[in-house]
């Protein structure tokens, strides 16, 4: 399988697409206006400590302040086996001695902190005090005396070289986790992450003591440099870039970390947009579509809310050839892969609930759960799945960081707030019909005037003609329509005349 990285970069925003055979498989955006902080480090200030939720707000000279739970001030990992990049390395830490908050923290009080979840929604950023720093080949993990190699280098010797490699070269206490990009790294790369590593650390703790709280203390790495350290593994073949300042910083960065990359980089120069070209602009704009279509002609149907999204499976146009029972399952199958590929590419996370067509037969079943849980391994995102409950659902979660690309890229509709459904014309006419019934005796004139949205008259005035007259009668006033396309459809203006 072929896999490049795409970037496209302006002054207002950089865009990286992961692309796999040819397809998109993950999307990620960086706006200039809009910069996450995740992975950033703050000297922030306690604003609030809350002992019935055994959490404190944080204030880190953001908008909204940062959360922070108990068990994420003081850290003991007890997951050696994990990998920062796959995001395994993450909540195996518990408050030491099972203090209460109250005792570990006070109102006023200055505390270094990393943002390991940004913003989403109403929800300020999540804080931990496991500070983590990423580089190429190693997570540095300074309050740790600990090394750790990623799941996903499963050979045996390998891990072993690796881990006896980082004890002889670590400094006494400092703590490592060997990212799964480094399986194939020699002892000088690992040497030279560890060495920039502790120095930036160096600099962090330095500007501690020289700043007042709330500060910024380190930022993450922006989208164009995380290309390297965080989506070019082994498997990616190359990086094309259509910006010339990008490429210079590309290879600078390269240069020093990952040298043996740096003739897998490319400048993009033709006349045609770099994601037309690879048809991206297209598939971006589908990703944020409710209804994806398979290609068998069945379709599932995506709603999200802001911790639970449901995926309905349906079988379309699809009608089979044999049977209902072979129709279903193959529908099924197909979705479940679908399904994988979709959460991976919009960035879903939370909680999820999957309805999958009943079937009856358990070995089918079983094939299904079996090729879920297959389509999911290649997604990085941490995930736990649960059996085929007996309606045919699906319950998983999968670990999220930021927010995912519909709210990336779309906000609330104007029109319903977010709801995904406004009254119906008919409904705002009846409205309308009874608040002029129960004001028409108390309210003196002749007349009355309308002013409503433009197709809410047309259905006064064609549709529900007989029902407005009779209501003149009924009242023994004349109604005036008076239509408005400045109107939101939903709102409308009773004006009673002399």
């Amino acid at each position: 399988m072929s896999t490049d990285i795409l970037i496209n970069s302006t002054s207002h925003e950089v865009r990286l697409a992961l692309v796999e055979d040819g397809t998109l498989s993950e999307f990620h955006m960086q706006r200039h206006s809009e910069k996450g902080i995740m992975g950033n480090i703050y000297k922030g200030k306690i604003v609030r400590v809350l002992p019935g939720m055994q959490a404190a707000f944080v204030d880190i000279g953001m908008e909204r302040t940062g959360f922070l739970y108990v068990a994420d001030i003081h850290v003991a990992c007890n997951s050696p086996e994990t990998d920062s990049n796959s995001d395994d390395f993450s909540n195996n830490h518990t408050s030491p001695h099972n203090l209460p908050i109250e005792d570990l923290l006070k109102e006023g009080q200055d505390i270094v902190v990393q943002v390991s979840k940004d913003p989403i929604g109403t929800k300020g950023a999540r804080l931990t005090c496991h500070i983590t720093i990423p580089c190429r080949n190693l997570v540095f993990i300074p309050l740790t005396d600990h090394i750790g190699i990623s799941r996903k280098i499963e050979d045996e010797e390998t891990r072993d070289q690796l881990k006896a490699h980082i004890e002889k070269i670590r400094p006494p206490g400092a703590g490592f986790i060997v990212r799964t990009v480094a399986e194939f790294a020699t002892r000088e790369e690992l040497e030279a992450d560890i060495v920039f590593l502790m120095a930036l650390w160096e600099d962090i703790i330095d500007e501690v003591d020289g700043k007042i709280a709330p500060a910024l203390l380190y930022a993450d790495l922006d989208i164009t440099l995380r290309s390297i350290r965080d989506f070019f593994t082994k498997d990616v073949d190359s990086l094309l870039i259509d910006d010339p300042v990008g490429h210079r910083k590309l290879l600078g960065f390269v240069k020093t970390f990952a040298p043996q990359l740096g003739n897998k980089i490319s400048l993009y120069s033709e006349d045609i947009p770099l994601f037309e070209a690879y048809n991206i602009e297209a598939e971006i704009s589908r990703a944020t579509e409710k209804k994806v279509w398979l290609r068998s002609g069945g379709y599932i149907i995506i709603e999200s809310t802001e911790a639970l999204s449901v995926i309905d499976v349906n079988t379309g146009r699809f009608v089979g050839k044999r049977n209902l029972n072979e129709t279903i399952f193959k529908t099924n199958i197909e979705a479940a892969t679908e399904i994988a590929f979709q959460l991976r590419l919009r960035n879903i996370g939370g909680i999820i609930i999957i309805d999958f067509i009943d079937m009856e037969d358990e070995i089918h079943r079983e094939e299904l759960f079996t090729t879920f849980k297959n389509a999911v391994k290649k997604d990085k995102n941490r995930n736990n799945i649960l059996k085929l409950s007996e309606f045919g659902l699906v319950q998983m979660t999968r670990k999220r960081n930021s927010e995912n690309l519909l709210q990336l890229m779309c906000e609330p509709c104007h029109y319903c707030a977010g709801e995904g459904m406004i009254k119906s014309r008919r409904t705002i006419c009846y409205e309308i019909f009874r608040k002029i019934s129960r004001n028409a005796r108390r309210t003196e004139g002749s007349t009355i005037t309308l002013r409503v949205h433009s197709r809410i008259a047309d259905m006064l005035n064609i549709e529900e003609e007989p029902t407005l007259i009779q209501l003149e009668k009924n009242t023994g006033k004349r109604i005036i329509i008076a239509p408005s396309k400045e109107l939101h459809i939903e709102k409308y203006e009773i004006l009673w005349q002399t």
